[in-house]
């Protein structure tokens, strides 16, 4: 850059050369590499600043958090348990009910929350435990809230029984289902040896089971009760939670033809025994089509008056009467009619009569013979009563519908 002139205080100039400038200037550019190692070009960065912000976010506590909230006496029942977590991770939860119960649950992909696989239970106290990975740990409790109003399923067959291979798995409610879905759902019905079984639903308030056809002999079938906290209805709940067992006896098929008079009782495919009987006379028609014993009396009291035929009779001791229609027909044993009568004439009021005697307690009748062998669940099918197919839902007759008519009451 040619030569610099600068002027001395006494205005002399002195001449100063190349190499002495900028050995002169060399001190700047080490000075602004220094401070631009050590403060990162910031005249205001403290030194080990970004350090201490690292530590601080590696040493944040993790706090959990659990839904419902930790001492709430009303909770809700209809939604599951949440247990979820801030700056962690979830590395245990367990929820444990005052019943003994217990709630599954998993967490999402980040762990930083559990959701239980099931809603809790109404009525009920709960113990949570979560732990998180720093080693936060978080115990609450909640209780539930009791429905307001509840529904019971009434079961048919009893517990433990052995029944015919007709008997359906039966089941009443004592409240009106509108979410019919929901009940079905919650109901199941299998079967050893393996068999389709479809529900059918007959109202509001019943709902039957069965397979396409009569049950095997020897079947072992369990009913099971998942009803606790299902909504049936607006605001009604469930509260059964239980599995019932029962069993299929022998197979015992008995077919009443009114037209010759006769009952043939089959016993696992061969016939055991034939016996005369009486059906129902011209005005008093008895139901055809296939029907199941639902009830059974070693003795029972029969009115006209019940069945709706005023006072055209009334007997104290019917022996063993065997129901087969909730409108009223049995098939029973009869001592008041001439022993003439059975195998040759129709004469009772929709009943099928066989001879038997007062008291009940001669094993030589038909009557007792017929009691005896049988089971509740058997079936009994009547043809040529000159009357119309009994309506499935009279009795425990599903039966009489077709396999595709049966599933189409299903609402599921």
């Amino acid at each position: 850059m040619g030569d610099s002139h600068i002027s001395n205080r006494s205005g002399q100039s002195e001449k100063w050369s190349r190499r002495g400038i900028l050995a002169a200037l060399g001190a700047v550019p080490a000075a602004t590499l220094l401070t631009g190692c050590g403060g990162g070009g910031s005249a205001d960065a403290s030194p080990g600043s970004g350090a201490t912000a690292s530590v601080q976010a590696a040493t944040k506590k993790a706090v959990v958090s659990v839904t419902p909230a930790d001492g709430a006496t009303k909770a809700g029942f209809t939604t599951p348990v949440v247990v979820t977590v801030t700056d962690g991770t979830l590395t245990s939860v367990k929820v444990t009910g005052n019943d003994g119960s217990t709630l599954d649950g998993s967490y999402n992909d980040a762990r930083t929350t559990w959701t239980s696989s099931k809603n809790p239970y109404s009525g009920t106290t709960y113990t949570v435990k979560a732990t998180a990975e720093s080693g936060t740990a978080q115990t609450s409790t909640f209780t539930t809230t009791a429905p307001g109003e509840t529904f019971v399923g009434y079961f048919t067959p009893e517990a433990n029984s052995t029944s015919g291979v007709g008997m359906p798995v039966s089941i009443n409610f004592s409240h009106a289902v509108s979410d019919r879905a929901a009940v079905q759902k919650a109901i199941t019905v299998t079967a050893e040896p393996a068999v389709e079984i479809v529900g059918h639903w007959f109202s509001d308030t019943r709902l039957d089971f069965r397979p396409e056809t009569y049950w095997a002999a020897g079947t072992k079938i369990t009913l099971g009760l998942r009803l606790r906290d299902v909504q049936g209805t607006d605001g009604v709940y469930g509260v059964q939670s239980k599995d019932v067992t029962f069993h299929i006896g022998r197979e015992q098929i008995s077919t009443v033809d009114l037209g010759t008079r006769q009952m043939v009782v089959e016993r696992d495919g061969g016939t055991v025994a034939t016996y005369p009987v009486s059906g129902g006379d011209s005005d008093h028609t008895t139901w055809s089509g296939i029907m199941v014993i639902s009830e059974r009396f070693k003795q029972t009291r029969m009115e006209s008056s019940t069945v709706g035929l005023g006072d055209e009779y009334d007997i104290s001791d019917v022996p063993h009467a065997q129901r087969l229609t909730t409108s009223g027909t049995f098939v029973h044993g009869n001592y008041w009619a001439s022993t003439a009568v059975f195998g040759h004439q129709n004469t009772s009021h929709g009943c099928v009569g066989l001879h038997d005697a007062k008291g009940a307690n001669d094993t030589s009748v038909d009557g007792y013979k017929f009691y005896d062998s049988s089971l509740l669940g058997d079936v009994v099918i009547v043809k040529n009563s000159g009357e119309k197919t009994v309506e499935p839902s009279n009795g425990l007759n599903g039966w009489n519908l077709s396999w595709s008519d049966w599933k189409a009451g299903s609402a599921l």
